[in-house]
């Protein structure tokens, strides 16, 4: 019996010394002090041994026991402190590197145009009204004044859906939905997507938005009109802006006038953003003309008022010097990443 414990002892050292890891030793450990390993086979044949015998026996057994598992305890401290160092030295740290940084998005040049220009408005006074994008004829255009035989309904400039549904080519028939709503007075901005048959390039898109304005109250003169823009483009492109305004025709007003500023880049004196001429246009305008306010209801003759149209892209383009239309739809991030 002990020369078995002897041998047992030797061979589960060995067996230490030689392990690598940590789940070699808990096999060493299993196979020699587990309830099936070997020192508990032995155990199990005390009772062949003779009653005077067995308590020498039995202590040469626990100290046995003690010695691997003394053995046990120092070689599995080892590794651990082998394997944490290994672990430590792979998944090391440099302090001195920059934080990773959350990528936070925002908004796109158009809606900062949008945000700023409704901001204006709503501070005069005005409401922020919607509409369909897909539009009845009557409201795009025999609403507005434009009949039947006019250039800007040929098929060339519109999508038409069927011979009375379109894509709307103007946000202004919203307009003519509020006028027939008969609450008056009337004071909006229409902001909103609209749609041509128009080729891409630098200043054109098929796809593009529009803001459009309405008032619509007694005693409105074209002399409201003026000081509503003039402050405009004031609160817009700064307080030394200038406008003016050139006669134009549009349908749905009369008198109808395009309005210019004075170049906010050069000041009026003549640079690349102004092609040199100091003024650029922005906008069209004009006093609501007054078949417009029979067509919905409305008493000409007690009512007046004026409407303008503003390219939400020509602001972006303007406000932000970019040069080419495309560079707001191609979703570029260097691009984007500027605003």
């Amino acid at each position: 019996m002990n020369e078995r414990l002897v041998k047992l002892k030797e061979n589960a050292l060995a067996k230490i010394n030689e392990a690598d890891s940590l789940d070699k030793l808990n096999d060493i450990r299993v196979a020699f002090l587990g309830k099936k390993g070997e020192l508990t086979e032995i155990l199990k044949g005390m009772k062949d041994i003779a009653p005077e015998d067995r308590p020498k026996v039995g202590q040469i057994v626990n100290e046995t026991r003690a010695a691997i598992e003394e053995v046990l305890e120092n070689a599995k401290k080892n590794l651990a402190s082998k394997a944490l160092e290994a672990k430590l030295k792979s998944e090391v740290i440099d302090v001195t590197l920059p934080a990773k940084k959350n990528n936070v998005g925002h908004s796109h040049p158009n809606t900062l145009a949008l945000e700023e220009v409704k901001k204006i408005f709503i501070g005069m006074g005005y409401e922020v009204v919607e509409g369909p994008e897909v539009e009845y004829d009557y409201y795009n255009f025999e609403a507005l004044n434009i009949p039947a035989n006019h250039p800007a309904k040929d098929e060339q400039d519109t999508f038409y859906i069927d011979d009375k549904i379109l894509l709307r080519t103007q946000t202004s028939s919203v307009q003519v939905r509020e006028m027939e709503r008969g609450k008056l007075p009337i004071k909006m901005i229409s902001p909103g997507r609209v749609y041509r048959a128009d080729e891409v390039d630098a200043t054109h898109s098929p796809c593009f938005h529009q803001v459009e304005g309405m008032v619509i109250d007694e005693n409105i003169t074209f002399a409201d009109l003026k000081g509503t823009l003039a402050e405009f483009a004031k609160q817009l492109f700064g307080p030394e802006t200038k406008v003016k305004f050139r006669p134009h025709h549009f349908p749905f007003t009369e008198p109808s006038a395009e309005m210019d500023v004075s170049c906010f880049k050069c000041g009026g004196k003549g640079c690349r953003m102004c092609k040199g001429e100091g003024w650029i246009e922005i906008l069209g305008c004009g006093m609501i003309h007054p078949h417009v306010f029979e067509m919905s209801g409305i008493d000409k003759d007690k009512y007046t008022g004026f409407a303008f149209g503003i390219g939400l892209e020509r602001i972006a383009l303007l406000k932000y010097e970019i040069d080419d239309m495309r560079l707001l739809y191609e979703n570029d991030e260097r691009f984007l990443k500027q605003f």
